[in-house]
């Protein structure tokens, strides 16, 4: 079987550092989903709106030729423990297919695109097929979580200065302190005040991590190379 993108995705995100390691977990994070030309048709999206939430079937764009193991290392315990790789959401899989639900925000038929809220998607990524979402068969709320039952993200505190907030919209600044709390750092970087740099809309956003507390040091233009 052969595939090819019906769509591309816009983020916030210029690579994949910053990127959420889940898809709904901050909930503000816009992105767009535009279909590409040969798909594109008023008539596809006909009904959509209707939803509240999609699916969203991906690739993994940059772990096309990366190492693929039967085992992985998840950032949630801590990257110290293995388990299978389909007992995760590891972007290191033998497909490179990743799936993801996120909030639809607005479906412009004409024009050909989706405006959604909370995807864990890289600019630039590779839609292969979007689904509507539907509560009464894929909500299960009872259901065994395995190691995430016992596990939850441990968000940082998040400080930002005016000097930083006054370049950015309310919105963006919300979108960048929810997605900074989440700690972006490689899960075996834990030494403090090293500075790290996280592509983010047409910044660089330059900080340091110091216990719990992640502070924004200063933003920097995007270079011309990287937008």
């Amino acid at each position: 079987m052969e595939i090819e993108p019906i769509a591309i995705f816009r983020s916030p995100f210029a690579s994949k550092f910053g990127v959420p390691r889940q898809s709904g977990i901050v909930e503000s994070l816009t992105g767009r989903i535009e279909i590409v030309s040969r798909f594109h048709s008023p008539e596809a999206l006909r009904g959509l709106s209707g939803f509240d939430y999609l699916w969203i079937i991906w690739g993994f764009s940059e772990n096309v030729d990366a190492p693929k193991h039967p085992t992985v290392r998840p950032p949630l315990l801590g990257g110290n423990e293995r388990v299978g790789v389909w007992a995760t959401r590891s972007p290191f899989r033998p497909n490179n297919l990743g799936l993801s639900s996120v909030r639809i925000a607005a479906v412009n038929e004409r024009e050909g695109y989706i405006d959604v809220l909370g995807a864990d998607l890289k600019d630039g990524t590779p839609v292969f097929d979007i689904k509507p979402y539907l509560p009464y068969v894929d909500s299960h709320p009872d259901a065994r979580g395995g190691f995430t039952d016992d596990r939850q993200w441990q968000r940082l505190r998040v400080v930002m200065g005016d000097d930083v907030r006054r370049h950015l919209s309310a919105a963006d600044a919300q979108m960048l302190s929810e997605t900074l709390s989440l700690d972006p750092r490689p899960h075996y970087h834990d030494a403090d005040g090293r500075e790290y740099v996280m592509p983010f809309l047409h910044w660089e956003i330059v900080f340091s991590v110091t216990g719990r507390e992640l502070t924004v040091l200063r933003l920097r233009p995007l270079s011309a190379s990287r937008c």
